[in-house]
């Protein structure tokens, strides 16, 4: 089974047992975590979207956070001495995906 889910903006496809990496998210190491802006849930029965999917939840374990690799960013015009670089590193959670519970059926 798998679900995509939405968190810091973004949308993941996920599968119970998998680790994955999303925007910072204000939770402590080691905690409980609920997901549940599900956007769709798939097995080998079908796929379920919209109203199927009241009360669907994704529930993770906070591994830990961190900070990504730096990105480099150089900004170059030639013939006028104009040159600027900067760096950025964002921060990230770490979770563990442990369960995907299915919404009602009606």
């Amino acid at each position: 089974m798998y679900a995509v889910v939405v968190t810091g903006g973004k949308q993941y496809r996920v599968m119970q047992g998998e680790t994955l990496r999303v925007e910072l998210l204000d939770v402590e190491a080691g905690s409980e975590l609920k997901l549940d802006n599900v956007l769709m849930l798939g097995d080998s029965d079908g796929v379920k979207v919209g109203d199927e999917l009241k009360g669907a939840v994704v529930s993770a374990k906070v591994i830990g956070h961190g900070r990504a690799d730096k990105v480099r960013i150089v900004k170059f015009r030639r013939r006028k001495h104009h040159r600027k670089q900067m760096g950025h590193r964002q921060h990230y959670t770490e979770i563990e995906i442990t369960g995907i519970a299915g919404g009602d059926k009606k």
